[in-house]
């Protein structure tokens, strides 16, 4: 019997291995704009919140901001096909859940129309049953918003629900939502990043996700 009534999952990092061209994104908008460069542990640490979150902490110009954001959105999409792949399992493990009839909402940092992009691009969109993303919310991740907002369009309370991701940012927001949290290591992030924000459990492959949900 699945342990949850509904299964929520981050994308970026958890679902779709994305990682390299979120970096390379970074590196076009410094080098176009003459920002100066972040190195990639710096742009690794707000990998999970949304641009405009990362870019206000380095300009307060809304119109500098406007712009950086059209840039890496540009070099994002113009090399999103051929660099974006889902990592190994996750496919055949949202099939599983789809299949056990359990409600699937994905709650992302990406704009709304980047995350379907993603996932129709590995054959998983038609599986998740709400998608909640940056533009959808007031408050992003790490903000409990996303996770709320996913729950109410389920129908599901924050006690029957898991929320699955690869960063702090994600832990931090089921925590804030009160649902059980899952840090899952398969993405860029090891267990010692994911340690301090303490989820309730941890997981290293898909196929111990699918045993922690109980299918």
């Amino acid at each position: 019997m699945a342990h949850f009534d509904a299964v929520l999952f981050d994308l970026d990092g958890t679902l779709i291995d994305s990682v390299d061209l979120i970096v390379d994104s970074y590196r076009h908008v410094f080098a176009v704009h003459s920002i100066p460069a972040l190195s990639r542990d710096e742009i690794m640490a707000g990998v999970g919140t949304p641009l405009r979150s990362v870019f206000n902490t380095m300009t307060s110009d809304p119109d500098e901001i406007t712009a950086w954001i059209a840039t890496y959105r540009e070099y994002n999409l113009a090399h999103h096909d051929a660099r974006v792949h889902a990592y190994d399992g996750v496919v055949a493990m949202i099939h599983a859940i789809h299949d056990a009839v359990i409600p699937l909402g994905l709650v992302t940092s990406k704009n709304h129309a980047g995350a379907v992009r993603g996932l129709t691009l590995v054959g998983i969109g038609d599986a998740m049953d709400v998608i909640i993303g940056a533009d959808d919310v007031t408050h992003p991740k790490p903000h409990p918003e996303p996770v709320l907002a996913a729950l109410a369009a389920l129908g599901v309370s924050a006690s029957r629900a898991v929320f699955i991701g690869d960063s702090h940012h994600d832990i931090h927001a089921g925590c804030a939502a009160h649902v059980t949290t899952v840090g899952v290591t398969w993405g860029p992030f090891d267990r010692a990043h994911l340690a301090a924000a303490r989820p309730d459990h941890f997981c290293d492959t898909p196929a111990e996700l699918l045993q922690l949900i109980g299918i």
